[in-house]
């Protein structure tokens, strides 16, 4: 291992932090974990070291401390619960799609139909990729199998004909393909109510403190004038932010018909391969409904974790991929050291209640602000800690229970209007950081988007999705009421 000022940055900031005197509210503990945590994140974004490594030291230090669970055996245990995250393993299952993708020759197909029809451009592909997500949104409620075990597979085809790999040659046109897919999952899983599962778990927290529903057409209409101005621009966005050295390529249009024609008719696996895809998305779409019975389930209910360990299974009695295959496939295996890490690491600070210390700190002294600024400062926060986090469920049961009471408790601020606002930056959110949501570190893993170019896209793209809901949708909700 190569040893640089990138290495010691972490230990530095981990010990600045440790030295500091304990703020008020906190115990030694609390504040000696929120170290640690934050060493793990200036690890992941100066890229010390391999993410799964940087995930895992940070897992075993705050084991070893004791922070959470003093009890060794407990601290233990509770350093492996992530590894038994549902989550994780749809992750891990999306890339294992992507083999089948890659060793069938679908994904290939699939992505030089897309390049023939709209490949002529670089800003058409972009447009192309958008779209795909948009149609499977409403009836997807899990954004990891849908842009992680459907959208990913595919796209990650395409740079690969342009001469684009991970490495050194991914700014030619893949760093934009594969932002563009990620960007535009924040948008469609705020866009649908359906589209994002902590959606609707959010809207049953807001109706069982401040007694407000919320339809299906009312989330919509709500968002719907972001929403679909984001759709529209987020691949123009992510063309200036990404600079793709590939603006157009006429030619590529003509040998991708070539290549289609030399691949002939789809294989045997490839045919295997489609069949399991539109099988996933069926139990995706209708076994996460309880309201539509799924014959042969035994129940009304499938996990879309359990989905994608059917589809594998079936993927490997079909041949379509070996094991040897998932035991060789290094990318995944490092985003679930370094996923579930991060997830056990940040599920932490809420559970030693150093996330409600920030939360009831920050809203106290709300209270005596007039409405709208008390409104705007309760979503920044809102937005904004989710940096704290690598779930978007954990972030709603944590943070939104603590951010009603405080608006509520402001003269003149209508309740609606900010659990709404809220709730619409659910999906929103997920574009900060390659932890904060489900795809992240499947596109963070990738290999087209730098380490560093990831935190910073996420960065610029998470002011532009929040001005837009103070801009555009806060006038909106108002308009309307």
């Amino acid at each position: 291992m190569k040893w640089s000022w990138r290495t010691f940055a972490p230990l530095l900031v981990w010990l600045v932090i440790y030295l500091v005197p304990v703020p008020s509210g906190l115990n030694a503990n609390q504040w000696h974990y929120f170290a640690v945590f934050a060493a793990v994140i200036t690890g992941l974004i100066l890229e010390s070291m391999p993410v799964g490594a940087v995930g895992l030291i940070g897992l075993t230090v705050a084991g070893i401390g004791g922070y959470v669970e003093h009890d060794p055996n407990k601290s233990l245990r509770w350093m492996l619960g992530g590894f038994s995250e549902s989550t994780v393993w749809l992750i891990v299952g999306a890339f294992v799609f992507s083999i089948g993708y890659r060793k069938s020759g679908l994904g290939r197909r699939l992505a030089l139909l897309l390049v023939r029809g709209l490949g002529r451009r670089t800003i058409g592909l972009g447009y192309a990729v958008a779209f795909s997500d948009l149609v499977l949104a409403p009836a997807t409620p899990s954004n990891t199998a849908r842009s992680g075990g459907t959208i990913y597979p595919i796209v990650s085809n395409i740079p690969r004909i342009y001469g684009s790999e991970p490495g050194p040659t991914a700014g030619k046109i893949g760093t934009f393909v594969m932002w563009t897919a990620f960007a535009t999952t924040a948008v469609t899983s705020s866009l649908f109510l359906t589209a994002l599962a902590p959606n609707a778990a959010a809207l049953s927290i807001a109706k069982k403190l401040v007694n407000i529903e919320v339809g299906w057409s009312q989330w919509f209409i709500g968002f719907a004038p972001l929403g679909i101005l984001l759709l529209l621009l987020v691949p123009l966005l992510s063309y200036l932010v990404c600079r793709p050295e590939i603006k157009e390529s006429p030619e590529i249009v003509t040998w991708s018909e070539g290549e289609l024609a030399k691949m002939g008719p789809p294989s045997r696996h490839e045919w295997i391969m489609a069949v399991l895809v539109v099988l996933a998305m069926f139990l995706w779409i209708c076994g996460s409904n309880p309201n539509i019975s799924v014959p042969l389930l035994g129940s009304n209910f499938i996990n879309a974790t359990t989905v994608v360990f059917v589809v594998i299974s079936l993927m490997l009695l079909t041949g379509v991929i070996a094991f040897e295959d998932i035991v060789a496939e290094k990318s995944a295996w490092e985003v679930f050291f370094y996923f579930t890490s991060l997830l056990t690491l940040s599920s932490g600070l809420n559970e030693i209640g150093f996330i409600k210390w920030v939360a009831e700190g920050y809203a106290k002294p709300l209270s005596g602000t007039s409405p709208l600024v008390g409104m705007i400062l309760l979503v920044t926060f809102f937005f904004w800690i989710h940096y704290f986090f690598s779930s978007i469920t954990s972030h709603t049961a944590a943070v939104l229970p603590v951010v009603l009471a405080v608006g509520s408790s402001i003269p003149g601020l209508s309740v609606q209007t900010l659990m709404l606002l809220c709730v619409y930056s659910l999906g929103l959110m997920g574009v900060i950081s390659p932890y904060a949501t489900g795809p992240a570190p499947m596109y963070y893993g990738s290999g087209y988007i730098g380490k560093g170019d990831f935190w910073k896209f996420g960065l610029i793209f998470g002011l532009i999705y929040f001005s837009g809901l103070l801009l555009i949708v806060l006038p909106w909700l108002q308009m309307i009421g």
